[in-house]
């Protein structure tokens, strides 16, 4: 029998799609989930479509330590195995049926499936690039010269010997883990790139965050032990490496949009409800009791939803606002001062690159992150690399240029003409490619990208304090927790939210202990 009890989910990213999928395969709880967008699903974890090409915002791995998720994920669409994806297969399958529609939502069932992905990332910087992380061999000395690497190494024994014992700054979890010099040539311009802040200025909980045991130690481990091991593992899992050390990941044959927009058509088959734009503009509260939801349609009509249970993944700022109880006025503080950084994506379809592998072949990096200091582009993604059925023709390359901005800068709202020019002169400048040879342009905005760890985020426990008094609404996901969480942890916030409803047994504060304790950590000692 139906309770009849409903949860009304702000956000159709992972996190929101999650905990949808969870209520109807778990409980008679119905969800209705409401997407601001009207055309995209899957948060930043959608698949952008232009002339045919699809363009991932910022690049999703498919990896986590979690085995919940890694099953969750290959249940909706099975591995193909090591050999697919290959540009080979693609030519072939483009070939035969460029006639047929591979829109996410309608894809048939042979295309619903993860391909197992090599991982490459490397360092452009001093015009050449270098292994990330750092490879300790011949080429890495003769790019960095003799000098700096004996500055490199001084500056990670004395790291060693004599720690920054107040570890608060982004600044001081680096050095503590690479010393000064690794500290200054490879991390400091590309972080404040990214961030447009002094690293002595951003929380050391960024680093907890985002590469908790990565340090030059391990990195040289992991080195060592991939250069001597004579047995070469095929395990996907990869349990005892940390994230950004593995070899190998899964990704949707056609972007990570793919599985969302499936998980999507999966809950609206079993009962539940997906409204794209819709946009949640208010939670009306009684005691500690979120009521009912109010949202804006696509053609500006007013609705008022009743709610059992209320999932946020909207901005933590722009809930506090939706609220129409008294909020505290430390809270309210808390709130305003919180910062997010923007997200520009540049794509280019060419003919080619200008910068091959050493052997002369097409580079093979997923993504490379842009350390040189005179342009502003701070990574490169190459999508055929991620999926070959990402580029409409095979024959060409197709990239991303990245920049990260607030909305406030004149790079958020320059014309997208202007913008495209901007990227195609950086990019040429520093070698990557000759403009002659550029076929297409697209640019994509995406605010509030990456929840940011200064501004008023030191006193962040107000504000959690303050939402858990709150028995029915969850805050779950990378910007309903203010947290820099990836896919997997944003999923695993909405799974253990829903765990708690359907078991009886609310426990908050595990909630936000997700991506923080050693269960979640991403390796495992």
């Amino acid at each position: 029998m139906s309770t009849g009890k409903t949860a009304v989910i702000i956000g159709a990213g992972p996190a929101g799609l999650t905990a949808a999928l969870e209520f109807v395969r778990r409980s008679d709880v119905r969800p209705i989930v409401l997407e601001a967008s009207p055309t995209l699903i899957g948060g930043i974890s959608c698949t952008i479509r232009h002339n045919g090409n699809r363009m991932d915002i910022g690049g999703h791995r498919f990896f986590s330590k979690s085995d919940r998720v890694m099953q969750w994920w290959t249940d909706l669409m099975p591995i193909a195995g090591d050999q697919a994806g290959t540009a080979e297969e693609a030519i072939r399958y483009q070939g035969k049926e460029r006639n047929v529609s591979v829109h996410a939502g309608a894809s048939a069932d042979d295309d619903l499936v993860m391909l197992v992905r090599p991982r490459k990332s490397r360092i452009y910087f001093l015009r050449s690039f270098f292994d990330y992380p750092l490879a300790l061999n011949g080429q890495t000395i003769r790019q960095l010269g003799f000098w700096r690497m004996s500055k490199i190494g001084f500056g990670y024994l004395q790291a060693r010997l004599f720690p920054r014992k107040d570890e608060k700054t982004l600044e001081d979890f680096l050095i503590n883990r690479f010393g000064t010099e690794l500290y200054l040539t490879f991390f400091k311009s590309y972080t404040e790139k990214v961030w447009g802040v002094k690293c002595n200025q951003i929380s050391a909980e960024w680093g907890a965050q985002r590469i908790k045991g990565l340090s030059l130690r391990s990195a040289l481990a992991h080195f060592f032990q991939k250069t001597f091991s004579r047995s070469k593992s095929s395990d996907i899992s990869q349990k005892g490496v940390e994230t950004s050390l593995i070899e190998k990941f899964l990704y949707p044959k056609y972007g990570p949009g793919q599985l969302w927009e499936h998980v999507a058509d999966l809950v609206q088959k079993q009962g539940g409800e997906l409204r794209r734009g819709w946009r949640a503009t208010g939670l009306h509260v009684e005691g500690d009791r979120v009521i009912s939801v109010d949202a804006t349609d696509p053609e500006g009509r007013s609705h008022t939803l009743p709610a059992d249970y209320v999932f946020s993944t909207m901005p933590v700022r722009e809930l506090v606002r939706a609220l129409d109880c008294p909020v505290p006025p430390n809270v309210q503080e808390v709130s305003d001062g919180l910062q997010y950084r923007d997200f520009v994506t540049v794509g280019l379809l060419v003919d080619r690159l200008s910068v091959t592998e050493p052997d002369g072949s097409p580079l093979k990096d997923t993504w490379i992150y842009i350390q040189e200091p005179d342009v502003l582009v701070g990574r490169l993604q190459i999508f055929n690399n991620w999926s070959p059925w990402m580029v409409s023709d095979p024959g060409k390359v197709w990239i991303g240029l990245e920049y990260f901005c607030y909305d406030t800068d004149s790079l958020w709202k320059m014309p997208d003409d202007e913008l495209a020019k901007l990227a195609i002169g950086e990019i040429e400048k520093i070698g990557i490619l000759n403009s002659a040879h550029i076929r297409d342009w697209h640019v994509v905005r995406v605010p509030k990208t990456y929840p940011a760890y200064f501004g008023t985020y030191s006193r962040f426990d107000e504000i959690t304090d303050f939402f858990n008094g709150f028995q029915n609404l969850f805050l779950v996901g990378r910007n309903g927790m203010h947290k820099y969480n990836n896919q997997d942890h944003s999923m695993l916030t909405a799974m253990t939210a829903v765990d708690q409803i359907v078991s009886g047994s609310i426990d908050k504060a595990a909630l936000w202990k997700i991506n923080t304790e050693q269960e979640y950590h991403e390796e495992k000692k």
